[in-house]
C-alpha cells in the first residue's frame, strides 16, 4: 500500500487529444444552434401559414356579409345602371357610398391578406435554407 500513498511515484501525464477536436465540437456546436433556429423559423412560418391562410375565408365571408347589408351595392349598381345621375350627383354618391362601407370587415379582409402574402414573402425569402432543413430531416438526398 506504500506506492498508493507515495505521490511522487505516481505520474499523471493526461493522454494527447487528437488535432483539431476542440474545432469539431465548436464545429458541432454551431451546427446544433444552427438546426435549433431552422427549426423555430420553420414552426413559426407553417403556423403563420395555417393561420393566415384559415382568415382568409372567415375574412371574406365577414366582408361578403357586411357589404350586403350595408346597402353599398344599391349604390354602386344605381351608379352603373344611370351614370348621368351619377356625375350629376357625384359628391352625394360618395358620400353614400363612404358611409356605408362596411370598414371592419375591410380591415379584416386586408389584414388577412397582407398576412398571407407576408408569410408567403417570408417563405422565399428564406427557402433555400429552410428546404435544405427539411432534405436533411427526412433525408432525402437531391436528385442531382
Amino acid at each position: 500500500m506504500k506506492g498508493f500513498s507515495d505521490k511522487t511515484n505516481f505520474q499523471h501525464r493526461p493522454a494527447e487529444l487528437p488535432a483539431g477536436l476542440f474545432d469539431r465540437i465548436i464545429l458541432a456546436i454551431r451546427q446544433e444552434q444552427e438546426l435549433q433556429h431552422t427549426r423555430r423559423l420553420l414552426f413559426g412560418f407553417f403556423t403563420l401559414l395555417i393561420i393566415s391562410v384559415a382568415a382568409v375565408p372567415f375574412s371574406w365571408a365577414i366582408l361578403a356579409e357586411q357589404a350586403k347589408n350595408s346597402g353599398i351595392l344599391y349604390f354602386v349598381s344605381a351608379m352603373v345602371k344611370d351614370f348621368g345621375a351619377f356625375l350629376v350627383f357625384w359628391q352625394d354618391f360618395g358620400l353614400a357610398i363612404l358611409g356605408a362601407l362596411p370598414i371592419i370587415g375591410l380591415i379584416a379582409f386586408t389584414a388577412s391578406i397582407i398576412l398571407t402574402l407576408f408569410t408567403l414573402r417570408l417563405f422565399l425569402r428564406k427557402k433555400q435554407f429552410l428546404l435544405k432543413y427539411l432534405m436533411q430531416s427526412f433525408n432525402f438526398s437531391p436528385l442531382i
